[in-house]
């Protein structure tokens, strides 16, 4: 049966409060597509993306093929039928500085039980090693780390990366000790902030074309770092939680229009506005100058 893996939130998001209190893994974060595999007592060895179940017609890039051909991981699950296998399908997405020997293989970074309990690396790093199975190792292990380690980490991550083409696309953080406010075990990541721009560039999100429209000079002029902080801070004093997101975006576009459109108006003698275009371009900016809740 399918299950789909966790959200991995943001460090200082209200729901890994405290998670860097105690000894913490600090791993490489790829940037593939994420990928599960398990067994199925009636149909064998299955395949998933991050939704869904694959088939053989829909098989995510290529990884359900690959899972069929692997004999080390139907070796794996021979013996352990009960686990089930997450992690990262490496094929290309925005960063493309990977060796080429990396491309096109399954890569490990979490290994759950039958009772939906993550097993630590270091058990089953022992597992995969007995199978020839890829995993992603540590970048450190490290007791109470403060931000500016976890940022030289981010330094560090040259896991898979080509000789001299710099850095991965950022970290993440797991504390098997950790249960949130609510109980669950759930992980951190840093995201780099060169590889979010690279990544917000090519999956669309500055898309938006480069049109000389009196839309564009609005959002240019009026929604800036101060109107944006002014709404995040408000929102955020109940305690900051990513569904609050979009919250902050419809605040935002809410403000230009409240208290910004008679000047716009003025300013630009009633010009016609597309309220719609106005509204992405607006959170465009936002993405822009709150880089790090994206």
């Amino acid at each position: 049966m399918f299950k789909k893996y966790q959200h991995v939130e943001r460090l200082h998001n209200l729901e890994v409060k405290r998670i860097t209190d105690g000894l913490c893994y600090v791993f490489p974060k790829l940037d593939g597509t994420n990928a599960s595999v398990w067994w199925d007592k009636d149909f064998g060895i299955q395949a998933g993306s991050r939704k869904r179940t694959l088939e053989l017609d829909a098989d995510n890039a290529g990884f359900y093929a690959w899972v069929l051909e692997s004999a080390a991981v139907r070796s794996f699950f021979i013996e352990h039928p009960t686990l089930r296998l997450y992690g990262e399908w490496l094929v290309p997405h925005s960063l493309k500085t990977y060796v080429d020997s990396a491309w096109r293989n399954f890569y490990v970074f979490d290994v759950m039980d039958e009772n939906e309990k993550y097993l630590p690396y270091d058990k089953y790093k022992e597992l995969l090693d007995k199978y020839g199975i890829d995993y992603i190792a540590p970048i450190c292990i490290i007791n109470n780390p403060s931000d500016d380690i976890l940022y030289e980490c981010i330094n560090k991550n040259d896991y898979l990366i080509q000789d001299g083409k710099g850095v991965g696309e950022g970290i993440v953080i797991k504390n098997y000790n950790f249960v949130n406010r609510h109980g669950r075990t759930i992980w951190t990541k840093i995201v780099n902030a060169e590889f979010k721009v690279k990544h917000k560039k090519e999956m669309g999100y500055n898309e938006l074309k480069e049109k000389s429209h009196i839309e564009k000079k609005v959002v240019d002029k009026y929604v800036n770092t101060t109107m944006v902080e002014k709404e995040y801070s408000k929102i955020a004093i109940e305690g900051w939680e990513n569904k609050m997101i979009a919250r902050l975006l419809h605040t935002v576009y809410y403000t230009l229009i409240k208290e910004e459109s008679w000047d716009f108006i003025k300013e630009y003698k009633n010009p016609t506005i597309d309220y719609k275009y106005l509204m992405r371009l607006t959170y465009a900016k936002v993405k822009e100058l709150k880089p790090e809740l994206f």
